[in-house]
Protein backbone atom coordinates (compact mmCIF):
# COMPACT_ATOMS: atom_id res chain seq x y z
CA UNK A 1 0.00 0.00 0.00
CA UNK A 2 2.69 2.76 1.14
CA UNK A 3 4.40 2.17 -2.72
CA UNK A 4 0.97 2.49 -3.95
CA UNK A 5 0.57 6.13 -2.26
CA UNK A 6 3.70 7.30 -2.81
CA UNK A 7 3.69 6.35 -6.41
CA UNK A 8 0.14 7.95 -6.80
CA UNK A 9 1.35 11.12 -4.81
CA UNK A 10 4.46 11.79 -6.94
CA UNK A 11 2.61 11.81 -9.83
CA UNK A 12 -0.08 14.17 -8.87
CA UNK A 13 2.34 16.18 -6.87
CA UNK A 14 4.19 16.69 -10.59
CA UNK A 15 0.78 17.97 -11.71
CA UNK A 16 -0.49 20.23 -8.96
CA UNK A 17 2.82 21.49 -7.60
CA UNK A 18 2.65 22.66 -3.79
CA UNK A 19 -1.12 23.04 -3.25
CA UNK A 20 -2.01 21.09 -0.05
CA UNK A 21 -5.50 20.90 0.43
CA UNK A 22 -7.12 21.98 3.70
CA UNK A 23 -10.59 19.26 3.40
CA UNK A 24 -11.04 16.08 0.98
CA UNK A 25 -15.02 15.93 -0.54
CA UNK A 26 -16.31 13.27 -2.02
CA UNK A 27 -19.20 14.01 -4.61
CA UNK A 28 -21.66 11.41 -4.80
CA UNK A 29 -25.40 11.11 -5.79
CA UNK A 30 -26.57 14.49 -5.28
CA UNK A 31 -23.84 16.85 -4.81
CA UNK A 32 -22.14 16.51 -8.37
CA UNK A 33 -22.77 20.28 -9.17
CA UNK A 34 -20.76 21.69 -6.09
CA UNK A 35 -17.68 21.91 -8.64
CA UNK A 36 -19.62 24.66 -10.01
CA UNK A 37 -18.81 26.76 -6.62
CA UNK A 38 -15.70 25.63 -6.58
CA UNK A 39 -12.36 27.65 -8.14
CA UNK A 40 -10.95 25.05 -10.11
CA UNK A 41 -6.75 25.35 -9.82
CA UNK A 42 -5.83 21.73 -11.23
CA UNK A 43 -8.38 18.59 -12.00
CA UNK A 44 -6.92 15.49 -13.20
CA UNK A 45 -9.18 12.43 -14.73
CA UNK A 46 -9.35 9.58 -12.54
CA UNK A 47 -7.67 7.47 -15.53
CA UNK A 48 -4.75 9.47 -15.62
CA UNK A 49 -3.43 9.06 -12.03
CA UNK A 50 -1.79 6.22 -11.53
CA UNK A 51 -3.06 3.27 -9.76
CA UNK A 52 -6.17 5.62 -9.55
CA UNK A 53 -9.61 3.18 -9.94
CA UNK A 54 -11.46 4.34 -12.49
CA UNK A 55 -15.70 5.15 -11.67
CA UNK A 56 -17.82 2.73 -14.05
CA UNK A 57 -21.30 4.69 -13.02
CA UNK A 58 -23.12 6.28 -15.84
CA UNK A 59 -23.60 9.54 -13.69
CA UNK A 60 -20.33 9.40 -11.44
CA UNK A 61 -17.74 11.80 -13.27
CA UNK A 62 -14.38 10.37 -12.53
CA UNK A 63 -12.30 13.71 -12.29
CA UNK A 64 -9.90 14.70 -9.02
CA UNK A 65 -10.39 18.45 -8.10
CA UNK A 66 -8.22 20.81 -6.91
CA UNK A 67 -9.06 24.30 -6.06
CA UNK A 68 -10.92 26.84 -2.95
CA UNK A 69 -14.44 26.76 -2.13
CA UNK A 70 -15.70 29.21 0.11
CA UNK A 71 -11.94 30.24 1.04
CA UNK A 72 -10.33 26.87 2.12
CA UNK A 73 -8.33 24.63 -0.04
CA UNK A 74 -10.05 21.03 -1.04
CA UNK A 75 -9.35 18.09 -3.41
CA UNK A 76 -13.06 16.72 -4.01
CA UNK A 77 -13.69 13.30 -5.88
CA UNK A 78 -16.04 14.18 -8.68
CA UNK A 79 -17.79 10.27 -8.62
CA UNK A 80 -17.15 7.81 -5.84
CA UNK A 81 -16.36 4.19 -6.43
CA UNK A 82 -19.02 1.24 -5.04
CA UNK A 83 -18.16 -2.09 -3.97
CA UNK A 84 -20.93 -3.21 -6.49
CA UNK A 85 -18.89 -2.24 -9.27
CA UNK A 86 -16.86 -5.00 -8.49
CA UNK A 87 -13.43 -3.40 -7.06
CA UNK A 88 -12.04 -4.38 -3.68
CA UNK A 89 -12.19 -2.31 -0.46
CA UNK A 90 -9.02 -1.39 -0.59
CA UNK A 91 -9.61 -0.12 -4.17
CA UNK A 92 -12.52 1.52 -2.96
CA UNK A 93 -11.01 3.66 -0.36
CA UNK A 94 -7.81 4.44 -1.91
CA UNK A 95 -8.55 7.90 -2.68
CA UNK A 96 -9.04 8.70 0.84
CA UNK A 97 -5.63 7.49 1.66
CA UNK A 98 -4.31 9.61 -1.55
CA UNK A 99 -6.64 12.76 0.26
CA UNK A 100 -5.33 12.02 3.56
CA UNK A 101 -1.55 12.07 1.84
CA UNK A 102 -1.97 14.83 -0.03
CA UNK A 103 -2.80 17.14 3.42
CA UNK A 104 -6.37 16.80 3.98
CA UNK A 105 -7.55 17.75 8.01
CA UNK A 106 -11.33 16.39 7.33
CA UNK A 107 -13.40 14.78 4.86
CA UNK A 108 -16.87 15.31 3.76
CA UNK A 109 -18.89 13.47 2.18
CA UNK A 110 -22.28 13.32 0.18
CA UNK A 111 -24.77 10.03 -0.79
CA UNK A 112 -28.24 9.63 -2.19
CA UNK A 113 -30.28 7.09 0.16
CA UNK A 114 -33.58 5.58 1.11
CA UNK A 115 -35.53 6.34 4.03
CA UNK A 116 -36.41 3.11 6.54
CA UNK A 117 -37.99 5.70 8.68
CA UNK A 118 -41.58 6.44 8.00
CA UNK A 119 -40.45 10.23 9.57
CA UNK A 120 -37.90 10.62 6.99
CA UNK A 121 -39.66 11.31 3.64
CA UNK A 122 -38.52 11.65 -0.22
CA UNK A 123 -36.53 15.09 -0.32
CA UNK A 124 -35.45 15.25 2.92
CA UNK A 125 -31.30 15.79 4.06
CA UNK A 126 -30.02 13.26 6.23
CA UNK A 127 -27.12 13.89 8.63
CA UNK A 128 -25.08 10.36 9.43
CA UNK A 129 -24.81 10.26 12.56
CA UNK A 130 -23.96 6.44 13.21
CA UNK A 131 -23.82 3.86 10.48
CA UNK A 132 -24.59 0.15 10.54
CA UNK A 133 -22.12 -2.04 7.72
CA UNK A 134 -24.03 -4.84 6.23
CA UNK A 135 -21.41 -5.07 3.56
CA UNK A 136 -19.68 -8.31 2.89
CA UNK A 137 -15.82 -7.11 3.75
CA UNK A 138 -13.86 -4.40 5.39
CA UNK A 139 -11.22 -2.15 4.02
CA UNK A 140 -8.74 -2.79 7.42
CA UNK A 141 -8.75 -6.37 6.40
CA UNK A 142 -5.24 -8.24 5.92
CA UNK A 143 -1.95 -6.75 7.14
CA UNK A 144 -2.41 -3.48 9.01
CA UNK A 145 0.09 -0.70 8.15
CA UNK A 146 0.74 1.31 11.31
CA UNK A 147 1.83 4.39 9.46
CA UNK A 148 -1.70 4.94 8.48
CA UNK A 149 -3.60 3.65 11.85
CA UNK A 150 -4.09 1.44 14.75
CA UNK A 151 -4.94 -2.26 14.13
CA UNK A 152 -8.17 -2.04 16.11
CA UNK A 153 -9.61 1.47 15.18
CA UNK A 154 -12.42 2.45 17.71
CA UNK A 155 -15.43 3.86 16.23
CA UNK A 156 -17.83 4.92 19.08
CA UNK A 157 -17.99 8.28 17.49
CA UNK A 158 -17.57 7.60 13.93
CA UNK A 159 -19.05 11.28 12.49
CA UNK A 160 -18.21 14.05 14.12
CA UNK A 161 -20.59 15.92 16.87
CA UNK A 162 -19.78 19.06 16.46
CA UNK A 163 -20.15 19.46 12.44
CA UNK A 164 -23.03 17.37 12.67
CA UNK A 165 -24.60 19.83 15.05
CA UNK A 166 -23.22 23.10 12.63
CA UNK A 167 -24.99 21.36 9.51
CA UNK A 168 -28.18 20.72 11.82
CA UNK A 169 -28.54 24.53 12.62
CA UNK A 170 -27.57 25.57 8.96
CA UNK A 171 -30.19 23.77 7.55
CA UNK A 172 -32.76 24.47 10.20
CA UNK A 173 -31.79 28.21 9.61
CA UNK A 174 -32.55 27.98 5.77
CA UNK A 175 -35.90 26.11 6.49
CA UNK A 176 -34.86 22.70 5.25
CA UNK A 177 -36.35 19.62 6.52
CA UNK A 178 -33.23 17.45 7.80
CA UNK A 179 -32.36 14.83 10.18
CA UNK A 180 -30.17 12.96 12.58
CA UNK A 181 -30.26 9.32 10.77
CA UNK A 182 -28.39 5.98 11.30
CA UNK A 183 -27.10 4.75 7.88
CA UNK A 184 -27.52 1.03 6.90
CA UNK A 185 -24.71 0.04 4.10
CA UNK A 186 -25.79 -2.49 1.53
CA UNK A 187 -23.79 -3.89 -1.26
CA UNK A 188 -26.38 -3.22 -3.74
CA UNK A 189 -26.96 -2.58 -6.82
CA UNK A 190 -30.34 -3.98 -6.62
CA UNK A 191 -32.42 -1.81 -4.22
CA UNK A 192 -34.15 -3.87 -1.42
CA UNK A 193 -37.16 -6.21 -0.59
CA UNK A 194 -39.78 -5.97 1.96
CA UNK A 195 -38.76 -8.11 4.19
CA UNK A 196 -34.77 -5.89 3.92
CA UNK A 197 -36.22 -3.06 4.88
CA UNK A 198 -38.70 -4.59 7.71
CA UNK A 199 -35.16 -6.32 9.05
CA UNK A 200 -32.50 -2.91 8.67
CA UNK A 201 -35.73 -0.39 10.45
CA UNK A 202 -35.79 -3.43 13.04
CA UNK A 203 -31.94 -3.36 13.59
CA UNK A 204 -32.18 0.60 14.00
CA UNK A 205 -31.58 2.19 10.32
CA UNK A 206 -32.87 5.18 9.38
CA UNK A 207 -32.01 5.63 5.55
CA UNK A 208 -29.91 2.58 3.47
CA UNK A 209 -27.54 3.27 0.87
CA UNK A 210 -24.59 1.64 -1.34
CA UNK A 211 -21.67 3.72 -0.41
CA UNK A 212 -19.98 5.65 2.20
CA UNK A 213 -19.25 3.26 5.27
CA UNK A 214 -16.29 1.89 3.54
CA UNK A 215 -14.06 5.32 3.21
CA UNK A 216 -15.46 6.43 6.56
CA UNK A 217 -13.49 3.59 8.40
CA UNK A 218 -10.55 4.17 6.40
CA UNK A 219 -10.54 8.02 7.47
CA UNK A 220 -11.31 7.23 10.96
CA UNK A 221 -8.77 4.67 10.50
CA UNK A 222 -6.27 7.64 10.36
CA UNK A 223 -8.08 9.62 11.99
CA UNK A 224 -9.57 11.98 10.09
CA UNK A 225 -13.11 13.51 11.39
CA UNK A 226 -15.65 12.76 9.03
CA UNK A 227 -19.02 14.53 8.17
CA UNK A 228 -21.42 12.88 5.90
CA UNK A 229 -24.60 13.61 4.73
CA UNK A 230 -27.59 12.27 2.67
CA UNK A 231 -30.15 12.96 0.04
CA UNK A 232 -33.56 11.18 0.34
CA UNK A 233 -34.14 9.82 -2.90
CA UNK A 234 -37.25 7.42 -2.45
CA UNK A 235 -39.01 5.76 0.47
CA UNK A 236 -38.54 1.89 1.73
CA UNK A 237 -41.40 1.47 4.11
CA UNK A 238 -42.11 -2.21 3.39
CA UNK A 239 -45.95 -1.88 4.91
CA UNK A 240 -46.62 0.02 1.61
CA UNK A 241 -43.45 -0.13 -1.04
CA UNK A 242 -43.47 0.59 -4.23
CA UNK A 243 -41.46 0.02 -7.32
CA UNK A 244 -38.80 2.29 -7.64
CA UNK A 245 -36.71 3.83 -10.60
CA UNK A 246 -33.10 5.26 -11.01
CA UNK A 247 -34.82 8.46 -13.17
CA UNK A 248 -37.27 8.91 -10.38
CA UNK A 249 -34.19 8.65 -7.86
CA UNK A 250 -32.33 10.85 -9.91
CA UNK A 251 -34.90 13.57 -10.03
CA UNK A 252 -34.76 13.59 -6.37
CA UNK A 253 -31.55 13.81 -5.99
CA UNK A 254 -31.21 16.75 -8.52
CA UNK A 255 -34.19 18.86 -7.02
CA UNK A 256 -32.80 18.29 -3.46
CA UNK A 257 -29.30 18.89 -4.75
CA UNK A 258 -29.65 22.94 -3.90
CA UNK A 259 -30.04 22.12 -0.22
CA UNK A 260 -26.76 20.14 0.36
CA UNK A 261 -24.48 22.40 -1.53
CA UNK A 262 -25.98 25.27 0.57
CA UNK A 263 -25.01 23.14 3.80
CA UNK A 264 -21.52 22.32 2.87
CA UNK A 265 -20.42 25.11 1.63
CA UNK A 266 -21.95 27.26 5.11
CA UNK A 267 -19.96 24.47 7.21
CA UNK A 268 -17.15 24.19 5.10
CA UNK A 269 -16.79 27.81 5.69
CA UNK A 270 -17.25 27.56 9.58
CA UNK A 271 -14.34 24.98 10.23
Amino acid sequence: MYHLIDDTITSIRRKIGDFVPEFGIILGTGLGKLVDDIEVEHHLMYSNIPNFPISTVEFHTGKLIFGTLKGRKIVAMQGRLHYYEGYSMQEITFPVRIMKALGIQKLFVSNAAGSLNPAIRKGDIGILDDHINLLPDNPLRGPNDAKYGHRFPDMSQVYDKIMQQQALNIADRLGYTTHSVVYVATVGPNLETRAEYKYMRIIGGDIVGMSTVPEVIVARHMLLPVFAISIITDEGFQEDLKPVSLPEIMKVATEAEPKLTSILKELIAMQ
